[in-house]
């Protein structure tokens, strides 16, 4: 299998114009903790300069709906911190303008991994993603990529209830789990019940995720797994006291991969791991975000738009080295995939595709 190669970053020229006429970007203290001057600059996906004391600096974790504030290292080295409106504090210097193109200090790159040597035509069919689009090649390039990552990355995966339905996918995905292709899950309580369900009582709603036929008492199941779970307190005493030995929660505790459980207002139980307040879980989620350089959504439209929304086009590694970060969307719903772009996850790669027939496709595709 050919080895994946990343594309190469390039950097603006600040040596030519508009770079070197160009102002500093204007500052301005905040007043009141968690409101931004009324002028505010909110950051992107892509990246993004500014230019304070006559040197353009870098965002180095750029992400949506966020704003730029101006710190100093102990050395003195100017340092764009990004933060949410709820984290700012009275005194911290926000940068503030609303345009990109250096011409107020500020300016967006959002062509730094253009690669020259694709064509694109001024009109062509099928140009977006549908049930119709073929996706060979995505499949190809995602293995060569979670083999690369796998040496050199950090892949989170965010996961809706859908694997916890098919024992083939459960399977498959534990796999993954096994052979370090996972570094991080995103999910909700839905995902991790149904699935801890499956491994205690071999059913998923109470449906038997191998047979799919409907065992009896089997609405209750998923409620006497949290009610297990929550008699033990934890969902690794759980584990350990009822003798759980598959399945992805399973997996994911034996490897020690860490998981976040972001909770909604129609979970049962919930699990003990499981955030109840969503902007805890929207901080534990970022955490691993900002490390990623891989993001896999599968199947749950609303924790992808929040993990998309989290999730720049780039990392910066620790030698300095700006590299791509790969984002995609695979749901079996058209809508779903289209809206992440639409939510302004410009660089968001789509397949239109069952996610359990997805994840089993990965599993074998890594194998050869």
């Amino acid at each position: 299998m050919e080895t994946f190669k990343l594309r190469e970053y390039t950097a603006p020229d600040f040596t030519k114009e508009p770079f070197v006429s160009a102002p500093d970007a204007k500052l301005t203290s905040v007043l009141q903790d968690g409101v931004a001057p009324f002028d505010y600059h909110a950051l992107s996906i892509y990246p993004e300069y500014f230019k304070i004391n006559g040197q353009w600096v870098l965002a180095e974790e750029s992400r949506m709906d966020t704003v730029p504030v101006v710190r100093y290292q102990p050395d003195g080295k100017i340092f764009i911190d990004t933060v949410e409106f709820r984290h700012l504090k009275t005194r911290d210097v926000v940068i503030c303008g609303r345009t990109e193109d250096a011409s107020e200090g500020i300016y967006v790159h959002a062509n730094g991994f253009h690669d020259p040597g694709r064509r694109q035509e001024t009109f062509a069919f099928r140009q977006g993603k549908s049930r119709e689009t073929a996706f060979s090649r995505d499949y190809d390039e995602l293995y060569r990529l979670l083999k690369y990552e796998r040496e050199h990355g950090y892949v989170v995966w965010v996961m809706g209830p859908a694997f916890a339905f098919d024992h083939d996918a459960r399977d498959a995905f534990c796999e993954l789990i096994d052979g370090g292709y996972v570094d991080a899950v995103l999910a909700g309580n839905a995902l991790a019940t149904h699935d801890l369900e499956g491994s205690f009582l071999q059913t998923a709603l109470g449906q038997n995720i191998y047979t799919q036929e409907n065992v009896p008492n089997g609405h209750y199941n998923h409620l006497d797994t949290i009610n297990r779970v929550r008699y033990y307190g934890s969902v690794r005493k759980f584990i350990e006291g009822e003798k759980i030995s598959d399945g992805i929660i399973y997996h994911l505790e034996k490897n020690n991969v860490p998981y976040v459980l972001g909770g909604s207002i129609r979970d049962d139980g919930p699990l003990p791991p499981v955030f109840g307040n969503v902007y805890q879980a929207q901080d534990a989620m970022r955490y691993h975000v900002r490390k990623a350089t891989t993001v896999i959504c599968m199947a749950t439209m609303l924790h992808t738009i929040a993990t998309g929304n989290m999730t720049p086009s780039f990392r910066v590694l620790p030698d300095g080295t700006i590299r791509e970060v790969y984002f995609y969307c695979v749901d079996i719903a058209e809508f779903t995939v289209n809206k992440l772009a639409d939510r302004g996850s410009l660089s968001s790669r789509g397949i239109v595709t069952n996610v359990q027939d997805f994840i089993v496709n990965i599993a074998r595709g890594l194998k050869e």
